[in-house]
């Protein structure tokens, strides 16, 4: 199991090919492709960018699940958007009669969000993008910053483990899963897409009332260390996950997870993750 640093390390030695080799045919880094037939603005110096470019899409395996789990009509929560990868397919799976709601707090990535959004206007239509930061309260203090970009070149400093750099929220609103179920009319949720980098236990605290009224599947990454280093216990959000109601699958191969975090900790290297789906007890 490659850790996300190893990862970026390898998106990194492939763009120095790629990057050469654009520029000595005289091409930008930023520019404007057809991949999976959708249509995307990219910046190849961002790993995202990077691989959806390279690959044609970001993190196929999650694209992959989520293909399989969202239906025509559904309505989607994509939590941690950033700048789209998967909010554009949630958005051709979910059809004309459904909905996705894209949260992202970071202005460098939901700027980019809507840009792709704007290239994509049939998606657009049923794709409401959010600049929020969830939290499990709405009185809670904003974060000034979250990692929301993973620079394949060397432009200042990032995070030890993950690579990740450190953008601003500023115009970010706070508020709850549950206030923003209630202010949107929500009368059904089928699914939450949440890639929040060690913030889902506050994110789902705020959506208590959403995980039990609509018992939507929830597909997420488990990574302990992003947790810890945000002062928030693995333990208690995997026992938050059990007492809604929930249990754990591997988002891969749909093979039963333990929902027990001393066991997933052991399973999943310092620096690593895993992607897991957490579906309602008789589901």
């Amino acid at each position: 199991m490659l850790t996300t640093k190893q990862k970026v390390w390898l998106a990194s030695l492939a763009y120095r090919f790629v990057s050469a080799g654009r520029i000595a045919m005289g091409k930008e880094k930023i520019l404007t492709v057809n991949r999976g037939r959708l249509r995307w603005q990219l910046d190849l110096s961002e790993g995202i960018d990077f691989a959806i470019y390279l690959l044609g899409g970001f993190e196929r395996n999650t694209a992959k699940t989520l293909q399989k789990l969202v239906k025509p009509g559904d309505v989607v929560f994509d939590i941690g958007a950033n700048i789209g990868a998967h909010t554009l397919g949630l958005a051709r799976s979910v059809g004309p009669a459904g909905r996705v709601l894209a949260f992202e707090p970071a202005n460098f990535a939901f700027t980019k969000l809507k840009a792709n959004l704007a290239l994509n206007p049939a998606l657009a239509s049923r794709t409401l993008p959010l600049q929020i930061l969830l939290t499990a309260g709405a009185e809670a203090p904003s974060e000034a910053g979250v990692y929301a970009s993973w620079p394949l070149e060397t432009n200042g400093p990032v995070h030890a483990k993950h690579r990740g750099k450190l953008v601003m929220t500023t115009g970010a609103k706070v508020d709850t899963l549950d206030c923003i179920a209630e202010r949107e009319g929500i009368g059904r949720l089928n699914l939450i897409k949440i890639d929040v980098d060690g913030y889902e236990l506050p994110v789902l605290q705020g959506g208590l009332g959403v995980l039990k009224r609509f018992r939507p599947i929830l597909v997420m990454e488990l990574s302990p260390y992003v947790h810890r280093e945000h002062q928030h216990d693995f333990g208690a959000f995997i026992a938050l996950l059990r007492e809604a109601g929930y249990y754990l699958q591997d988002a891969y191969n749909w093979d039963p997870l333990p929902l027990d975090a001393t066991k997933l900790e052991e399973m999943i290297p310092d620096g690593a993750s895993i992607n897991a789906i957490a579906r309602p007890t008789g589901s």
